[in-house]
C-alpha cells in the first residue's frame, strides 16, 4: 500500500514522488506537500561538546590536543576549524585545517565559536 497522497485535481491514486514535488501522471498535475514520516527523520542533528547545534559552515574551535593518525602532527587545543560538511558516521564532520589538510573529525572534540 502506498503512503503517498492522491491527486488533488483529478483525485488518482497513481500518484509518485519526484524529489520535493508530487506528481500525477494522468493529469500532469504537480504539487508541494508533506512528505512521508519516514524522510522527516533524514536531517543530520550533530551537536558539540556543549551541545550546541553544529550545521554547514560553522566554525569550530578545537576544544582537545588530537593527534593525526599516521603522522607525527597534532592538532592544538585552540585552533579553528572550519566545518566544510556533516556527514553521518563515527566521525561526523569533514573539514580542512590549515597546515594539515582535509580531516575527519568527532564534534565530541570541538565547540561551536
Amino acid at each position: 500500500m502506498s503512503d503517498l497522497p492522491k491527486c488533488p485535481q483529478c483525485g488518482s491514486e497513481y500518484t509518485y514522488e519526484d524529489r520535493n514535488l508530487f506528481i500525477c501522471p494522468e493529469c500532469s498535475h504537480e504539487w508541494s506537500g508533506s512528505a512521508p514520516a519516514a524522510e522527516a527523520d533524514d536531517a543530520l542533528l550533530v551537536r558539540d561538546a556543549h551541545g550546541n547545534q553544529l550545521s554547514d559552515g560553522d566554525l569550530v574551535t578545537m576544544i582537545k590536543d588530537l593527534k593525526v593518525k599516521g603522522s607525527s602532527s597534532v592538532i592544538k587545543v585552540g585552533t579553528k576549524v572550519r566545518i566544510i560538511r556533516l556527514v553521518d558516521g563515527d566521525h561526523n564532520i569533514d573539514c580542512k585545517i590549515d597546515g594539515i589538510g582535509a580531516m575527519m573529525l568527532k564534534s565530541e572534540f570541538v565547540k561551536k565559536a
